[in-house]
């Protein structure tokens, strides 16, 4: 089957590490089955991985890909939960050994992927193949982190840090949805104008004063924002963060932390259950990922270069 995979890492020059190509049909442990793919995400998750980063390289080679929208072996239309693990109280994201799709198994970037029957999610019919696809990773992790780990009441500001990726957009988007007050920050003027046609209230630049302190901040850039984000949050407020594109070490004031009884709240992920519930709040409420573009999956090396320059906003997604 066709199928485009990592064969070696580079930090430097990631998109070099792409192989396209010929790869053997997906084996089938007991419990498993497979979905034949429709459409495919790309998240950050894959640059990282041909960077070498989170996987070792006796992994190699490997599927490429963590999202994905299909048909399953009795022509159900499902997207795939892409986190494999056992549940700990009943989330799997909680279990130490779990992974993702393309770290332990091959991932999504093929023809056909083996996953766990557990793991199929029914696809509702108005939503299409390539919006489904979105969900998996980057929606599911927005979803988690509004409407569970914020722990906040509609009318609440949050705050988007790094408008334009995967999950900045997804958490644009749900949180307008939500009935929250989205504000959204980015360096590129473009990326802000576009965050307030997707639904945020407000933007600004990178690092700006805002005009009143948020309830809660959504991070997914890391160092280049963090000193921002606490400063920029109230007294008792919540920083959620699931992600550090910009560098994994900031320095934390942690006199801000104590002092103003604010939390900083880990998020990873989310659960079989959370999926099903996000395609189907997506359903009622006629919200739809940003696209930023579609490709066939034999041309998969411009999405992730697009990716690597930071030219993207949303998401692109790769058909078969």
């Amino acid at each position: 089957m066709f199928a485009v995979t990592a064969t070696q890492f580079d930090p430097d020059d990631p998109i070099k590490c792409l192989t396209f190509g010929d790869h053997p049909e997906p084996v089938v442990p007991e419990g498993w089955t497979t979905v034949t793919v429709r459409a495919a995400a790309l998240n950050h998750h894959d640059l990282w991985t041909l960077k070498g980063v989170g996987i070792s390289q006796e992994r190699l080679p490997i599927v490429l890909g963590c999202d994905a929208a299909g048909v399953d072996e009795d022509g159900n239309e499902v997207i795939v939960h892409s986190v494999i693990g056992t549940p700990v109280d009943g989330d799997e994201t909680l279990d130490p050994a779990r992974s993702l799709l393309s770290e332990k198994y091959d991932g999504t970037f093929a023809e056909k992927v083996a996953v766990p029957r557990r793991n199929l999610v029914p696809k509702p019919a108005a939503i299409s193949f390539e919006e489904a696809a979105c969900l998996p990773t980057a929606w599911l992790t927005a979803y988690r982190m509004i409407f569970d780990k914020a722990g906040l009441e509609p009318g609440s500001t949050i705050l988007v840090q790094g408008a334009g990726g995967g999950v900045a957009t997804a958490l644009i988007a749900l949180g307008r949805a939500g009935g929250f007050r989205v504000w959204a920050t980015s360096r590129s003027q473009d990326k802000r104008e576009r965050a307030l046609a997707l639904g945020a209230d407000r933007v600004f630049e990178t690092g700006a004063r805002l005009p009143e302190r948020v309830d809660a901040v959504m991070e997914t850039v890391g160092e280049a924002t963090w000193k921002h984000s606490l400063s920029s949050l109230r007294p008792g407020g919540r920083i959620v963060t699931c992600g550090a594109t910009s560098g994994m070490v900031a320095a934390t004031q942690l006199a801000q932390v104590y002092f103003l009884q604010k939390s900083i709240i880990g998020s990873t992920m989310g659960t079989r259950e959370q999926l099903a519930r996000l395609a189907v709040f997506l359903e009622q409420t006629g919200v739809r990922p940003m696209i930023d573009r579609v490709l066939p999956l034999a041309e998969a090396e411009e999405g992730f270069a697009a990716m690597h320059r930071g030219e993207v906003f949303g998401k692109v997604v790769f058909t078969l």
